[in-house]
């Protein structure tokens, strides 16, 4: 049976923290609007991961099983020329653990795997996302945004998510009920001079129409 089908009525609706990935589970509870795991990056891996230049951080888009990450990742880092070292085997290995991660938890074989560079206001308006649920991870940067609010407004209170952080975000195709009304977006950069490496996975259930 697919995870996140046959989900009760929501109650009281949260955001759940947690501190191991197992806990992720709570995501499909009714009343989880959305989980981050409470993770940090080592501080000499973040300190390696910040001081390269935008030009040699991984970026692009792949469909692909979940077990295929690792090698994947290894190709678009290839592609950046990022150096070889402790921050590029770190990066390759954590991004397969969370692939193999989300797609066990939403019982999903295919994913899309999104790396992207941002130096601008990418995504800056609050919304949320058309698909099922979505994992958004922020390696280096200022982490996602996000809050509750009603249709059309913005969240009057907005927290934004730790750098090395995953966060678990239903989208609009989730079956949930009531909707939640957490919206998310990118942090708003532009101008400061930050660049952000923001790793994006979606569940795919037709991979070929994907592509």
């Amino acid at each position: 049976m697919n995870a996140i089908s046959n989900l009760a009525d929501a109650t009281t609706i949260s955001v759940q923290n947690v501190d191991t990935p197992n806990a992720l589970s709570a995501f499909l509870n009714p009343a989880c609007a959305a989980a981050i795991w409470n993770k940090h990056t080592p501080a000499h891996i973040q300190s390696g991961l910040n001081n390269l230049r935008p030009e040699q951080l991984p970026r692009g888009r792949i469909t692909l099983r979940s077990e295929l990450a690792a090698e994947a990742v290894t190709h678009l880092c290839d592609i950046a020329e990022m150096p070889s070292g402790p921050e590029r085997d770190w990066l390759e290995s954590d991004i397969a653990a969370l692939a193999t991660l989300f797609s066990e938890l939403l019982n999903t074989k295919y994913l899309r795997l999104r790396l992207d560079v941002v130096t601008t206001n990418a995504c800056r308006k609050f919304h949320i996302d058309a698909l099922t649920a979505r994992l958004v991870c922020t390696y280096r940067g200022t982490g996602t945004q996000y809050g509750f609010a009603q249709a059309g407004n913005d969240p009057k209170r907005i927290i934004t998510v730790d750098t090395g952080a995953p966060i678990l975000l239903r989208g609009t195709l989730w079956p949930e009920k009531p909707a939640s009304g957490l919206l998310h977006r990118s942090p708003p950069i532009e101008g400061t001079n930050e660049t952000r490496l923001v790793l994006v996975l979606d569940p795919v259930l037709d991979p070929e129409g994907d592509a």
